[in-house]
């Protein structure tokens, strides 16, 4: 009890108190009786303005819904006599014009009490409100870079498990610990089998030791992989592969993953073998036309990094308009100069059109057929200064699906050129061909 030197001044105490509180009567209209200082400040309406009056009156609801559930909550306190607290509403409230007027989107936490008589009755509703606006948009910010970033992983895996080759992922010890569904078909070994060291048992014999002593060597040094060596596909036939593996380094430079691939080059190695067979005489040539074809592809794709550092040339076109959203540095490099992305292929590459391939993206759109084309030519003409040049690449179009609908075609393609000249110079030894 208050002693009679000290009075205390409760009705000041209230208005006093650090939170924002608004004393309501209890009747149908939940008149407003009185609210501290806080309240009146995060309201940004005077005392004399609100003090009075009907609650609605004095503070209108944004809209039906936001009466609703502040009716609803003050039902709840008379009928049951416990505190209630409100969903998270949203109430802007007008800026005074010395901060510039308009309104200010607000969001708001809010509580009501019983404040009960010596009979239990209900005398008073208080009710307490916080600002949570800040916290509110922040949670919302969060949640959309969230949503952002698992498009992000989503349409990353989507492409990753897209691509026409055999893509594999290891921990920085080496350890294998991921197989694209490529890789899975073309061996027809199931992910179990596959892991840890099971892919060297798809290793031909012959060349096993070879292949495991060169990726240990790279795991050692944390230094590019990149080998040719015979895989077992499912129906016990052994492919050439071109291997490749890239280790991943973060911002300290630590090893975290190796990304690798493979590149089917069976055909074009017999073949180079065949022509050898069949004219020892060409045969330092044929040998050296491989090395360079080779080395050339090892400058030019230098061991990629998933995507843009692809051992390939990689783009996706979306839209029956066939609109770059995707190309790989190798791509963007066979048409320098030039910008890609967000343009259509017609904008930017009109010979594509004059020589086919656009009716061959329609072809693959219409009927979600993909495009498997060998050794296709393609005549690239620079706009600057008229200047063009032939080469020859192994294409693959495939449908890009989004929810079972066709919305755009994904690309990828193998430069052959060099072993095309070879083939071409041994089979017409002498022609500038």
């Amino acid at each position: 009890m208050p002693s009679a030197a000290f009075p205390v001044d409760y009705h000041q105490l209230f208005r006093s108190l650090p939170d924002n509180f608004l004393l309501i009567a209890p009747d149908a209209e939940a008149t407003i009786v009185d609210n501290t200082d806080s309240h009146v400040a995060a309201s940004m309406k005077p005392r004399a303005e609100a003090v009075g009056k009907p609650f609605f009156e004095a503070y209108p609801a944004a809209d039906e819904e936001s009466a609703r559930i502040v009716r609803e909550s003050h039902a709840h306190v008379r009928r049951h006599r416990e505190p209630h607290t409100m969903p998270l509403i949203r109430y802007d409230l007008a800026r005074p014009a010395g901060q510039g007027g308009g309104l200010e989107e607000m969001y708001w936490e809010a509580t009501h009490f019983p404040v009960l008589n010596e009979a239990g009755q209900l005398a008073f509703i208080l009710q307490r409100t916080r600002n949570v606006t800040e916290r509110h948009q922040a949670a919302l910010r969060a949640a959309e870079a969230q949503q952002a970033l698992n498009e992000t992983q989503n349409r990353m895996r989507f492409l990753l498990e897209s691509l026409p080759i055999l893509v594999w992922t290891a921990r920085p010890d080496g350890v294998r610990d991921y197989f694209n569904p490529r890789w899975l078909e073309f061996t027809g070994r199931p992910v179990e089998q596959s892991l840890n060291k099971g892919w060297q048992q798809a290793v031909h014999p012959d060349d096993r030791e070879r292949v495991v002593g060169r990726w240990e060597e790279a795991i050692a040094a944390g230094q590019p992989f990149q080998i040719e060596y015979r895989l077992r596909r499912h129906d016990g036939h052994y492919r050439w592969l071109l291997m490749r593996g890239l280790p991943r380094h973060d911002e300290r430079g630590q090893l975290t993953m190796w990304v690798g691939a493979g590149t089917d080059i069976h055909d074009q190695k017999l073949l180079v073998q065949e022509l050898l067979e069949a004219n020892e005489q060409q045969a330092a040539l044929s040998d050296q036309a491989y090395q360079a074809q080779a080395e050339a592809q090892r400058q030019r794709e230098t061991l990629y990094n998933l995507f843009m550092e692809a051992p390939a040339i990689i783009s996706i076109a979306r839209g029956p308009e066939y609109r770059h959203e995707f190309v790989n540095p190798l791509y963007q490099q066979l048409f320098p100069g030039r910008e890609l992305l967000g343009r259509t292929v017609k904008e930017v590459i009109p010979e594509a059109e004059s020589q086919g391939f656009i009716a061959l993206l329609d072809h693959v759109y219409q009927t979600g057929e993909p495009f498997h084309g060998t050794e296709v030519p393609f005549v690239a003409t620079d706009p600057v200064s008229g200047a063009s040049e032939e080469r020859f690449f192994n294409v693959t179009y495939q449908p890009l699906r989004e929810k079972g609908r066709i919305v755009g075609i994904s690309h990828f393609s193998y430069d052959v050129t060099e072993l095309v000249n070879a083939r071409r110079a041994l089979e017409h030894p002498g022609s500038d061909a």
